[in-house]
């Protein structure tokens, strides 16, 4: 049985309370937390690991609602381009030419940039090697919602993934019988949806019945691009969010991603059913998206939460930067600086993500009772300094540089900078060689107008 005992923290909870202690401590038995605040410190054995956080911040693990783990070597093959021509001339091509091994490295790699910035559960809106998913996630210790990219029809599928209905539903049952609640609970399996380009009204019915049976979430990309709510009105008769209400897929385990075309009435179509949302910032401007009506989903009591999307489309995975372009883009859209304070984007990045998760109960907030996911930040920089405002400097002038450790399930997976997990100097020679070897093998051509001297 292991003990940690961390005290001297600058210690924001996130509670109901949003109780902050200036000089707390927080007591962890196995994966749960037993004690947190100000409290007698008998209770913490002579075996327990002591950690002095003192002039550092002790906060929840941050929570990305949005990732594609095997896009994560495909960081600059899609810069500058419209989002059809990323998907179907770049990304695509890239991803289909996968096999395990590129995954297993891909979802490595990406599970490390999200621990490196304080990350500790995030959600996996669908690749294809989710076996090679599930190793990178058991081997760096993070907590993660993974799910397989379902599609059966749309212009453009690569060969490889022009699958029938029944093989989609299939590989998700038997992906989430395997793997669901495994590495000790921190692998949930979802059941995810491409967007309504690519699913089949069939499809995406009998998904939400399996994600119902299942007790489980629908992860699905949402009103991402005009062009997808008119192919909507063309083929269905309605946008993208009436056509998946009239056939009863709006719920409480959907999380709809982007959702930057949304009108009022769909928006109340959200909040009526409890629909959860993952915003994406920097991909939404990169990929010119547009602006989604955040501050008024907010308004309405819609859940919403914060994602990076994947490495071709951000190309960070930072969700320290996307806490900071929230909030500023939305100022800016808005013309209000007090649209989304800094306290409400801390919402969005931890409590509110957990309730996108369905994890609301375990994570999200630091709790007794609940599952020890935790970071440290270190203020101690000149961009951060001085300190009057707590919860402002975080949002605002932080970055993953500040991120000084990083705790999941009652583990060091980063602790001062050091990334315990894996050795970190491999991993980055293994990314240079296979994302060069997956870039020759998907044929993609970098335009640029500079002129690259080759030896």
């Amino acid at each position: 049985m292991s003990e940690l005992y961390i005290k001297n923290a600058f210690l924001i909870t996130m509670n109901e309370e949003r109780e902050v202690y200036e000089q707390g401590a927080i007591f962890i038995k196995d994966n749960v937390i037993k004690a947190i605040g100000n409290f007698d410190e008998n209770i913490v054995s002579l075996e327990a690991e002591v950690y002095d956080a003192k002039g550092k911040i002790l906060m929840p693990g941050l929570v990305n609602t949005h990732v594609h783990l095997s896009q994560q070597l495909g960081r600059g093959i899609a810069d500058d381009v419209d989002l059809l021509t990323w998907l179907r001339d770049r990304v695509w091509p890239y991803e289909s030419s996968f096999d395990y091994e590129d995954s297993l490295i891909s979802s490595t790699a990406c599970c490390i940039e999200m621990i490196k910035s304080g990350v500790t559960t995030f959600l996996e809106s669908g690749g294809q090697y989710v076996d090679a998913m599930v190793e990178a996630v058991n081997k760096t210790g993070i907590r993660a919602c993974l799910a397989k990219s379902v599609m059966d029809e749309g212009e453009g599928l690569p060969k490889v993934w022009q699958k029938s209905m029944e093989e989609e539903l299939k590989t998700q049952i038997d992906l989430f019988n395997k793997y669901n609640d495994t590495a000790n609970g921190r692998i949930k399996i979802w059941f995810a949806l491409r967007t309504i380009f690519n699913n089949s009204d069939e499809l995406i019915i009998k998904t939400k019945e399996l994600a119902d049976n299942f007790n489980t979430g629908i992860h699905m990309h949402i009103g991402e691009i005009a062009d997808e709510v008119d192919f909507a009105k063309q083929r269905k008769g309605l946008g993208t969010v009436e056509h998946l209400n009239s056939l009863g897929v709006l719920g409480s385990n959907l999380l709809a991603v982007h959702t930057v075309w949304l009108t009022n009435r769909e928006l109340d179509l959200f909040r009526l059913n409890d629909v959860k949302v993952s915003h994406n910032p920097a991909a939404a401007m990169k990929v010119v998206l547009g602006f989604a009506s955040i501050p008024e989903m907010i308004h309405k009591g819609i859940t919403v939460s914060i994602g990076t999307d994947g490495a071709p489309s951000n190309n960070r995975m930072d969700m320290m930067r996307d806490m900071y372009l929230t909030s500023l883009i939305h100022k800016g859209r808005t013309l209000n600086p007090t649209v989304i304070p800094a306290e409400k984007i801390l919402e969005m990045a931890t409590i509110n993500g957990a309730k996108c998760a369905l994890l609301e109960n375990e994570i999200g907030s630091l709790e007794v009772g609940k599952k020890a996911d935790m970071i440290i930040l270190n203020p101690n920089t000149i961009h951060t300094l001085p300190m009057h405002n707590l919860i402002g400097n975080i949002v605002y002038s932080m970055s993953s540089e500040n991120v000084d450790s990083t705790i999941c399930d009652g583990k060091w997976l980063m602790k001062e900078r050091k990334v315990l997990v894996i050795k970190e100097e491999v991993l980055l020679e293994k990314v240079k060689l296979q994302g060069k070897k997956i870039k020759e093998k998907a044929n993609i051509e970098i335009n640029t107008t500079f002129k690259v001297i080759k030896k």
